[in-house]
């Protein structure tokens, strides 16, 4: 710094991250405040009208406060300079926030040092992972009434390991529960593993999945709720994205033999979601993780709180350490943060286009893109090659069950009549029918205005749900 940058410093006063002290007196506050938050410089000898006031400035003072820093909790360390009897203390962004002083915890917000309320500490505790949901125990959890044992059964095959005798200590070595006074206490990471109903006691850690019909994304046609442990989650969110994805075909160059080429890199977006469920920010009750499937792309929406200093693919984080660890044991991603590093290799492997990436203080979003080759063979048939991927007959969406169930109470009810009493386009109820036409879960008897519908009967379990 030269004689006239801190002249213009002095000319434009106090502000986010300057601040004016012309003696010691409550400095450790100010120290705190920048710690906590993006970090600042003091200017010891001037006054709040930017005046400089004569101090003396030796080793003796740059020790006194250092060692005011020094019993700030933690410690914090300070970076000191001099110019025209200024001594300037260079307060960079702490590591491991929060910080406090004598008086309280503070944080820098425009020109003023302001203290923290109750809440605040906790959400400032919280959003440097110091408090960890994932950690803390669930009260309301009564073990073994609200415990599932086949959950946890189908846990331990996956992850490759016998089931015990001890059931309880193989919980306790898992960290989603610990013993006191004699009674098995559950975090929350094991109630939402290992729950009867883990959305009873978290409903937002439920996985919205809506399909679109049109690119702005206005008119739905399909819309599901996914409940359940985590990892069942996640298998189930795959099923939806690979039943309405596409696939075209074409054939080698030395023979008949037909190779699918799928719309979208299914292991690619499989990580993603397996990255939304894994650093999603629980302690937020309002927002359920969301894939809008839109026609030419897919989108994953995750409410979040960005790390301190996130660079995209750099920096490493684990929001929830061990949920990150039970996904790990199954192999549903790696606790290490190699998310990105494993799109991108996945993406590359399937000639796909790497998702492009957004996020904010709050939410995270990863848009993927169809498949150019996919592309390019849809658009060179005269007839479309793409197809939805076979499913199994009796796997039925949401709006498939409700005109079902329509018919089943109505089986003279028309197009017309079903779309009005779903609330859904007229083309779109005509396309769900031909879809559970061609399922062979629905027929048509007669053709004119005197025909009615059949639910075959194999099916009709299906439209009692």
């Amino acid at each position: 710094m030269n004689k006239e940058e801190l002249k213009f410093i002095l000319q434009e006063g106090e502000r986010q991250f300057i601040e004016f002290k012309e003696n010691l007196s409550n400095i450790d506050k100010e120290i705190v405040a920048f710690a906590n938050s993006s970090g600042g410089r003091i200017f010891l000898g001037a006054d709040d009208n930017g005046k400089i006031k004569c101090i003396q400035i030796t080793n003796k003072l740059k020790s006194q406060i250092q060692d005011i820093a020094n019993n700030c909790e933690p410690k914090i360390k300070l970076l000191f300079d001099a110019l025209n009897n200024v001594l300037i203390i260079n307060v960079l962004e702490g590591k491991d926030k929060p910080y406090k002083c004598s008086s309280g915890f503070y944080k820098r917000i425009g020109p003023n040092s302001q203290k923290l309320s109750r809440d605040e500490i906790i959400g400032l505790f919280k959003s440097e992972g110091k408090i960890r949901f994932d950690e803390l125990i669930e009260p309301k959890f009564i073990y073994p009434d609200d415990f599932d044992n086949n959950r946890f059964s189908r846990f331990l095959e996956m992850a490759g390991v016998a089931l015990s005798n001890d059931i309880e200590k193989q919980l306790v070595n898992l960290s989603v529960a610990e013993k006191q006074e004699g009674k098995i206490l559950f975090n929350n990471a094991g109630v939402l593993f290992f729950a009867k109903d883990p959305q009873h006691f978290f409903p937002w850690s439920a996985y919205t999945l809506v399909l679109f019909k049109d690119k702005e994304g206005s008119e739905v046609i399909d819309r599901k709720e996914v409940k359940g442990s985590l990892f069942e989650i996640i298998e189930e969110v795959m099923k939806f994205i690979k039943y309405y994805s596409k696939v075209a075909y074409k054939f080698s160059g030395g023979g008949p033999q037909r190779i699918n080429i799928y719309e979208y890199p299914f292991d690619a977006i499989r990580e993603a979601v397996i990255n939304s469920v894994m650093h999603k920010y629980y302690f937020e009750h309002g927002h359920n993780n969301i894939i809008r499937f839109l026609p030419d792309r897919i989108r994953i929406e995750n409410y979040w709180q960005k790390p301190a200093n996130f660079v995209l693919g750099e920096t490493v984080f684990r929001r929830n350490q061990i949920i990150a660890d039970l996904f790990a044991r199954i192999h549903f991603g790696e606790k290490i943060g190699t998310g990105f590093e494993r799109i991108k290799e996945m993406c590359k492997k399937e000639n796909a286009p790497f998702p492009d990436i957004e996020f904010n203080e709050s939410y995270f979003y990863a848009i993927f893109k169809q498949k150019t080759e996919y592309l390019k063979l849809s658009e060179k048939s005269a007839t479309p090659l793409a197809t939805p991927l076979a499913t199994p007959l009796a796997s039925l969406t949401e709006l498939e069950s409700k005109i079902l169930k329509e018919i089943k109470n109505n089986a003279n009810i028309t197009r017309n009549e079903i779309a009005h009493k779903l609330g859904i386009g007229l083309d779109t109820i005509k396309e769900y029918i031909e879809k559970l036409k061609e399922k062979g879960m629905l027929r048509r008897i007669g053709q004119t205005s005197a025909g009615y519908w059949q639910i075959l009967e194999k099916n009709n379990k299906e439209a009692e749900k």
